[in-house]
């Protein structure tokens, strides 16, 4: 199937760049916020160049996911390879971010409150990462090769700016969805000189089994924690 943008006969032919939107909607979710308040967000939906030769050289960027209130802040982030990431630690506790799953394997280390570090994403892949501490921490960090991309709103809709004309490849990454079930959203997309609205997507979480991981060292978090001691200003 190929989606085309309209062509409007006064258009001249240029190479100007369109805006690619559309919203996605999750489906047979179990998750609280989804179910109750419709919830969207997250999807990291992005086209990438047919063929990749067409993929366009990039500068150093930067980007940051924050650890704060025992949480990862934003929860999803989508970047382009080669891009650096600072995880500040706003929280009055220690943290150690790290990830030792598929894509790209850091370890922090523990550090104090109010300092930083940072790593360089250079693996395209799906980079899933926790705390040594604190069990209930998670993030996701989607590592593209295409700087066109978006990460769905509340409401589920998305854009993706700076779209030039041409043939794309549409990918879908959803944290509660099966591999085979985001291959199935895989769509070759034409972009032409005006801007496109895609149908919706919608994404199946059916068959989704959310499994517990381990901490750095590949063990079970121990029973006993901080997890629930109370820090001056953080939610527990």
């Amino acid at each position: 199937m190929i989606w085309r943008s309209l062509i409007f006969s006064s258009l001249v032919f240029s190479a100007a760049a369109a805006t690619v939107t559309g919203r996605v909607e999750l489906k047979d979710s179990r998750d609280p916020s989804v179910r109750s308040k419709a919830n969207y967000s997250g999807v990291v939906v992005s086209l990438t160049p047919i063929p990749a030769e067409k993929l366009p050289v990039l500068p150093p960027a930067h980007a940051t996911i924050r650890q704060k209130g025992k949480e990862f802040l934003p929860h999803i982030l989508a970047i382009t390879s080669g891009t650096m990431v600072d995880f500040p630690n706003d929280d009055p506790i220690f943290h150690n971010a790290f990830s030792n799953y598929d894509g790209q394997i850091f370890d922090l280390s523990l550090y104090p409150p109010g300092t930083t570090r940072s790593v360089r994403f250079t693996r395209p892949g799906v980079v899933r990462i926790f705390c040594n501490i604190h069990a209930a921490m998670s993030a996701v960090i989607v590592v593209l090769k295409t700087p066109y991309f978006a990460v769905s709103k509340r409401d589920g809709s998305f854009a993706i700016a700076g779209v030039p004309p041409g043939e794309y490849e549409l990918h879908v990454f959803h944290e509660r969805a099966t591999d085979a079930s985001l291959h199935a959203l895989d769509k070759r997309v034409v972009v032409e000189h005006s801007d496109l609205e895609l149908p919706a997507i919608s994404i199946s979480e059916t068959v989704y089994l959310p499994a517990p991981h381990t901490n750095k060292y590949g063990q079970p978090y121990p029973r006993t924690t901080d997890e629930n001691q109370v820090y001056p200003g953080v939610r527990n």
